[in-house]
């Protein structure tokens, strides 16, 4: 098993070019949907959306998105399998962790009677909320864990991702409006199959800095 988990983070990597012939079939995809459901975030808050761009149409919506900057990053949209939008509630309230103080009770971890005691925990959220309710900092963190999660639930389906910091936050907004509902996407997953022969980052060796320059064991 761990020769598994670090063969997973060796073999992983951003994929430049994909083989726009493949796709990811849908029993991968149900691993990697529940991967991102079960994704931890503090004080269990899952402040996020995860939106699914897979019919042309969506694609060729968040082709649009590429207008004014980022266009290096544009031709994925078609050749790759499936694109997921990681989007955060940039105004998280106690109303929306009252969803998942109800969702605990209906799960049978937390009693009926201990409700009001299971908003405790948000007062976190408070404390990395302004005074205009903004808590974008705090929320926007959290889906980065989503995204590591389903990086490496991807890398032991063995299939191959890109993500991508390189999309235009505003534009996605516009585009996505009724789909995304008031949430932020700053970062985005291309998901697919790498070209055999023009994906040059295939074949390059992995590279990190050396195990005594990152770790220190005290």
């Amino acid at each position: 098993m761990h020769d598994q988990i670090i063969n997973d983070l060796e073999t992983r990597y951003t994929t430049k070019k994909y083989d726009a012939s493949k796709k990811v079939d849908q029993q991968d995809l149900d691993v990697l949907y529940q991967a991102l459901r079960l994704s931890p975030s503090s004080i269990n808050s899952q402040p996020w959306k995860f939106i699914v761009i897979e019919s042309d149409a969506a694609k060729q919506r968040m082709v649009g998105s590429f207008a004014n900057k980022f266009q290096f990053n544009q031709h994925h949209v078609l050749a790759c399998s499936h694109i997921i939008l990681f989007a955060h509630n940039p105004a998280y309230t106690r109303a929306d962790y009252e969803k998942v103080v109800d969702q605990g009770i209906a799960d049978k971890r937390t009693k009926l009677e201990d409700k009001e005691k299971a908003f405790g925990s948000y007062a976190f959220a408070d404390i990395n909320t302004d005074e205009q309710g903004n808590n974008e900092s705090w929320t926007k963190s959290q889906v980065y864990i989503a995204l590591g999660n389903a990086m490496h639930t991807l890398a032991r389906l063995k299939v191959d991702s890109t993500p991508m910091e390189g999309v235009d936050s505003e534009l996605i907004s516009e585009i996505f409006a009724d789909e995304l509902g008031g949430y932020q996407c700053h970062v985005a997953l291309a998901i697919g199959y790498h070209h055999p022969s023009e994906d040059y980052n295939f074949s390059l060796a992995k590279t990190r800095l050396t195990m005594d320059k990152v770790l220190n064991v005290i």
